[in-house]
């Protein structure tokens, strides 16, 4: 087992030449627990760490009986296999009984059918309010109306939405089929993002366990909602800028004089002039966040958390390169780069998803607002300037801002912000109380049954993330762990713009989307219970122990919530038995 609280990486950030004194408040943060970078060794190593347990354990392969060989080979394909049987774990969840319950479920009434349009006529329509019990009657074989409808949110996630209805069918499985795919493939990318941030593959694969386990994420990857496929895009732009991290600090690395032991040293000219070249993975990640926002508008804040991040990276990889104003430097080198390479690129990315809309007719007969520049605004101070399209966007969008901040109406379900943390308020999906011997209800239940989908976080995973996001904060603050501060960042990002916000209806279900942090804050709570490498081995087995029970705990937690995660039958005193709290009926 590895532990990322002794990974070489921890403080790899912090740099200071060697014999530099201790600041004052160096000194009095040391007894919370903070602990400066040391200088010596090999820069590059700083730069880009090694993995922990690149190199196989003797004792404990010896101890398997795996001759040494084969253990590298093992230890060479686990960064790959443990992430694809995890997320074929999470896939086999996901998709079983996926069309269950064969129904419009919650939002679904809005979402699957503005799918099934929008594929088709690049825009969204008005259905008969009657229609639901059409499409499932009929297997979805219903004529698609023309009279355009107002919706409030982009059209990203309903593309990739019809998608899967165009495979499949304009049915339930067919409507939540790339739902279940873009949960499935999180889960992968998650393991691989754990694996690279903690510099641990089991620690990756634990995170990316941890949330093929989670209640939340595993009801949204099985219902058409939006924020699910809003989560699969903002944790892909947090992968890409991870991999870009590396690959530019390993060009910084490359660049570095090396002394007569063969060792890098910080060198104050290569760090302030060496260009990082080339960033792929950080112009894809301008794409990603364009389809995030694209898909939600509050995939902007995490444009901008991401944008704020990637930079800091910047000046964090010239400052351990031994640059003396490493901001500054990071301004004149890397900022405007980065700007360019993702604002640009997500606002065309988001501009360029509207294109179905863009080309529908503007005499009244394509999207709504469509012909608003032709007829409304036609004598706009801007008409010279900006196409007829630009300008009904533009209005649009006007429209459902007002619509978003305003948006005031009760809801049964609506929850504020500070209950999220501790799932104060799940949402109920579905629910029906069918009698005994009907809808899956055993004969012997001795009345109704209740029947439900209830998007729940795992509780045990949710409130040992309450602790595990204390430690993060902590270890980011005193200790200057850069990988603590991007897993708060992913959070705050997700988590903190909905206090603004708290007067307006929302749904504790919106928290999908800072899901894959949690389970990494969890990840790295567990690392620093398992306890560094060369702990004794009393440490390493009472740290075992406790991570165990924990990891054991959260598993049997979503064992024992399956039936209302899945929408079974099952009897209703069994269904009370599963409402801890009063606030989840």
């Amino acid at each position: 087992m590895t532990s990322t609280a002794s990974s070489t990486d921890t403080r790899q950030d912090q740099s200071s030449p060697e014999g530099r004194a201790e600041s004052s408040w160096q000194q009095r943060l040391r007894r919370f627990g903070y602990a400066p970078a040391d200088p010596r060794g090999d820069v590059r190593d700083r730069l880009v760490p090694p993995y922990a347990g690149a190199e196989p354990s003797p004792r404990m392969w010896a101890a398997l009986g795996v001759a040494h060989p084969l253990a590298v080979r093992i230890n060479r394909w686990a960064g790959w296999a443990g992430p694809l049987l995890v997320a074929l774990f999470a896939g086999v969840l996901r998709f079983w009984h996926l069309g269950s319950p064969k129904d419009v479920i919650f939002d679904e009434t809005y979402y699957a059918k503005d799918a099934w349009a929008i594929v088709h006529r690049g825009y969204e329509v008005n259905w008969d309010k009657e229609v639901n019990d059409l499409i499932l009657n009929s297997g979805g074989n219903v004529p698609i109306p023309t009279d355009a409808a107002y919706v409030v949110h982009p059209p990203v996630g309903k593309y990739v939405i019809g998608l899967g209805e165009l495979m499949f069918g304009f049915d339930p499985f067919g409507w939540r089929f790339m739902t279940a795919l873009l949960g499935t493939l999180s889960v992968l990318m998650l393991c691989r993002i754990g694996r690279r941030l903690l510099r641990s593959t089991f620690l990756g694969c634990l995170a990316g366990a941890l949330m093929a386990v989670d209640g939340l994420h595993f009801v949204m990857s099985r219902t058409a909602l939006l924020d699910g496929v809003l989560m699969f895009f903002v944790l892909a732009a947090f992968g890409c800028l991870l991999v870009d991290r590396d690959r530019a600090r390993a060009r910084l690395a490359a660049a570095l004089p090396v002394d007569e032991d063969g060792r890098a040293r910080p060198d104050a000219y290569t760090a302030e002039h060496t260009r990082l070249g080339w960033r792929p993975w950080r112009l894809a990640a301008g794409v990603m966040l364009g389809l995030a926002f694209g898909t939600k508008w509050n995939g902007l804040y995490f444009l901008a958390a991401f944008g704020v991040l990637t930079v800091l990276w910047d000046a964090g990889a010239r400052r351990v390169a031994g640059a003396p104003h490493p901001y500054l430097t990071m301004l004149k080198r890397d900022a405007g780069w980065a700007f360019l390479s993702t604002v640009p690129v997500a606002i065309a990315t988001y501009v360029a998803s509207w294109t179905g809309w863009i080309l529908s007719p503007d005499d009244g007969k394509g999207g709504y607002y469509r012909n608003w520049a032709a007829t409304d605004g036609k004598d706009s101070a801007w008409s010279w300037l900006f196409p007829d399209w630009w300008r009904s966007l533009w209005h649009y969008e006007n429209q459902v801002y007002d619509f978003h901040v305003g948006l005031h109406s009760p809801h049964t379900y609506e929850s504020n912000p500070w209950t999220w943390i501790v799932t104060g308020r799940p949402v109920s999906f579905f629910y029906e109380d069918p009698d005994s011997g009907v809808a899956g209800c055993p004969v012997d239940a001795g009345g109704k049954c209740a029947r439900e989908v209830l998007a729940l976080g795992t509780p045990m995973l949710w409130w040992a993330a309450c602790f595990a996001l204390l430690y993060v904060l902590w270890r980011w603050f005193f200790r200057r762990d850069w990988r603590a501060g991007a897993i708060a960042c992913g959070i705050v990002a997700g988590y903190l713009p909905w206090f603004f916000y708290q007067e307006r209806t929302i749904f504790f279900f919106y928290a999908v989307v800072f899901v894959p942090f949690l389970c990494l804050a969890v990840a790295m709570l567990i690392g620093a219970l398992l306890g560094p490498p060369r702990s004794d081995d009393g440490r390493r087995v009472a740290g075992a122990t406790g991570a165990g029970v924990l990891v054991l705990l959260i598993a049997w937690n979503f064992i024992y919530f399956w039936p209302i995660h899945t929408g079974q039958s099952i009897p209703i005193d069994d269904w009370r038995s599963r409402m801890w709290l009063d606030t989840w009926v």
